[in-house]
């Protein structure tokens, strides 16, 4: 996964998730969107005949007092927590 900065202010992050599709954006999107301090969080993933981004940005705003970058970091702890958890359920499952 390659990551790339466009914007990072004191309550604002834009980044390039290269490589990640719907699937993946969806599920940080909603982590990010259940984090305390982020007031909102979105990814676009234009198609190449709309100026030739293929690459999805993802966006998050944060409230005073949050920064983005620690707010990608709660959201992506709950990711990894909860596929690690889905994981243990198939195991024993299975």
């Amino acid at each position: 996964m390659d990551l790339r900065v466009i914007t990072n202010e004191q309550t604002e992050l834009e980044i390039e998730i290269a490589g990640e599709d719907h699937t993946f954006m969806n599920v940080l999107k909603s982590a990010l969107l259940e984090t305390d301090g982020v007031a909102a969080a979105t990814y676009d993933m234009n198609p190449e005949q709309s100026g030739g981004q293929t690459e999805p940005i993802l966006s998050i705003k944060t409230e005073e007092g949050t920064a983005p970058l620690d707010a990608l970091e709660v959201a992506a702890d709950e990711v990894q927590e909860q596929s690690d958890a889905f994981h243990s359920a198939f195991e024993a499952a299975a």
